[in-house]
């Protein structure tokens, strides 16, 4: 009799497909080529007579197919990672957290050794993301996302807001009159931009060129290093203001759209390690707000 299940292996790279509606990100995801990837997905829809994605130019699509699939196979994932924590028993302390690249590096980073401190107990194991994923990534616990507003699809809640404001290094020369005559970077597909910001400012704004990136952290090296302004937000540029490596050359900031928010899993409530690290996150942010 033939096997009612496809092998695991397709099924995976089916949910990273998805997730990132690309057959390039799911190999990146996976360690795999971009053609193993499109090779598996084919393979699946043979097992399956039926096709789970449109092939755009530019992007892939899920077929109807694939939206009915895809949370059923999410959910398998799902219940294999809680049914082999219960089987192991030694993983209630270990906490998948999910972040965009610049949150972990500039915010989360420098103050993990504070949270090992308070927890010797819990294992991290963080992965970022340079946009904004559909949903929590398979196994994680905790996700602080950047974003307009999350769906409501796990439990949301609203860490901080925040504003934005140009950033350089602390020699570059700089004046209002001038700014739109300076190289720009920006991190792309945001609201909080240079266009919004002059705006708000008041500034004859021009058009000037922008280099635009897909994360904050191209931008923000180029200002480190001399090369032009970028725009950036307390939360990703305090601590390298604090460190002498940038400078806010103008008062004006402008609230930001986009906030930063917490998610929580369905199981993180179950896991001792993942409440501590989002009570901590909670705290940290809290404390910062009172400074």
């Amino acid at each position: 009799m033939q096997n009612p299940l496809p092998p695991l292996g397709w099924l995976r790279t089916f949910e990273a497909a998805a997730r990132h509606l690309s057959f390039t990100g799911a190999a990146r995801d996976l360690n795999m080529t971009q053609s193993a990837v499109s090779q598996q997905i084919k393979s699946l829809e043979g097992y399956l007579g039926q096709p789970l994605f449109h092939r755009r130019p530019r992007a892939l699509e899920l077929t109807e197919a694939g939206i009915t699939y895809l949370p059923v196979v999410r959910e398998a994932f799902r219940t294999l990672v809680r049914g082999t924590r219960a089987v192991t028993g030694d993983q209630q302390n270990t906490v998948q957290v999910q972040s965009n690249i610049t949150f972990a590096v500039n915010w989360l980073g420098p103050r993990l050794p504070a949270f090992r401190a308070l927890h010797p107990e819990v294992q991290l194991n963080i992965f970022t993301e340079l946009w904004e994923p559909r949903e929590m990534a398979e196994g994680a616990a905790v996700e602080i996302r950047y974003s307009l507003r999350p769906a409501d699809t796990v439990r949301t809640e609203l860490l901080r807001t925040d504003h934005y404001y140009p950033v350089c290094a602390p020699d570059f020369a700089v004046t209002l009159d001038d700014l739109h005559m300076q190289p720009l970077y920006d991190c792309s597909n945001l609201l909080s931009n240079w266009a919004s910001w002059a705006e708000d400012q008041g500034l004859p704004w021009s058009n000037p060129p922008i280099t635009y990136a897909t994360t904050y952290m191209v931008s923000l090296s180029v200002a480190m290093a001399g090369g032009g302004l970028c725009l950036a937000h307390d939360t990703i540029a305090r601590g390298l203001i604090a460190e002498g490596r940038l400078i806010a050359p103008f008062e004006h900031r402008v609230p930001m759209p986009e906030a930063y928010y917490l998610l929580l899993s369905p199981q993180a409530k179950e896991t001792p390690g993942a409440v501590a690290f989002a009570n901590w996150i909670r705290a940290e942010i809290a404390a910062e707000a009172t400074d």
